[in-house]
């Protein structure tokens, strides 16, 4: 198997393993099918139940480092003038696929309505529900998800407004760096309070607790910054008191990845790595196949 140079490599292969990870848990938990196959492997299925749908965490502190590489503060003048075009084009980027994604899923779960009855099948969407979605708000309103996946697009919508708009007030104050002070205390209020209280799970202060440490670990790493093991060790120390106040195996899944991007980076490998053309390509498309994997695997279920 040969192997090519990609943008950011390590990344690349971080997707594609939540991506796999992902659409097994689903295979394992949605559908007619998995109730037929689960006799046959039970500790596959429940584990596959458990911990696959932990490749989410991947995803977001993934997603949280790329944000911080995006806004700053390296380029706070940007930030500060222009917050809400940063927020339009985010807005942008995530609403086209998902107008795909929720078009794919309606004509699916139409097709799947005609073979079979299962709970795993969306109703046929009223107006007020497509234009829910279509604003990433169906949670906060309580309308049913037309597919597995929109829920993670709200909340990554979210979580780029907080952390925009944080930045561009501090910097329009004087104060760029505070904009990273008010973000790690936040992380540090998610990770402490907010995703240990399921009354949260719909807002971007749940997930900030993995959105966040992807974004300090970025900034911890700059070029610029003095002694980055120090901040790292910081970051170490708080994830630690988190999982003392309360163990959560998605919070060591998250803090994890957030230490494999901080070491890669140090090292400067993050960049520089190697990876499978398979892996490369798995990783592009990877968000694509997160969106659309659910309606498809319905209809298949259906046939």
């Amino acid at each position: 198997m040969t192997s090519s140079p990609s943008r950011l490599p390590l990344m690349d292969a971080i997707k594609a393993a939540g991506c796999l990870a992902i659409v097994a848990h689903h295979l394992a938990f949605y559908g007619p099918m998995s109730d037929v196959a689960y006799p046959l492997s039970h500790p596959l299925f429940d584990g596959l139940y458990a911990y696959g749908r932990m490749a989410v965490q991947a995803f977001l502190v993934v997603a949280g480092f790329l944000c911080a590489m995006q806004l700053g503060p390296h380029d706070e003048t940007r930030t500060a003038a222009c917050p809400w075009r940063a927020v339009g084009q985010r807005y942008l980027r995530l609403v086209v696929p998902l107008a795909a994604a929720l078009t794919l899923a309606i004509l699916c779960n139409a097709l799947a309505r005609r073979w079979m009855t299962h709970e795993s099948i969306s109703a046929v969407p009223n107006p007020w529900q497509l234009f829910a979605h279509v604003f990433f708000l169906q949670d906060l309103v309580d309308q049913e998800a037309l597919s597995a996946g929109v829920w993670y697009l709200a909340v990554d919508f979210q979580l780029f407004t907080m952390m925009a708009l944080m930045l561009a007030i501090t910097a329009r104050a004087g104060m760029p760096r505070m904009g990273i002070v008010a973000i790690a205390g936040l992380t540090w209020a998610s990770l402490i309070a907010f995703n240990r209280d399921d009354l949260w799970d719909e807002t971007g202060v749940y997930y900030l607790a993995y959105y966040g440490l992807g974004a300090l670990v970025f900034w911890a790493t700059e070029p610029s910054v003095r002694r980055p093991r120090v901040w790292l060790g910081l970051l170490v120390a708080c994830v630690g008191a988190a999982l003392l106040a309360d163990f959560r195996s998605r919070i060591v899944v998250a803090a994890a990845v957030a230490g494999l991007l901080a070491w890669a980076r140090l090292s400067g490998g993050l960049a520089h790595w190697q990876m499978p053309d398979i892996v490369s390509w798995l990783g592009r498309i990877s968000f694509s196949i997160f969106l659309v994997h659910f309606p498809v695997c319905l209809v298949v279920n259906a046939a």
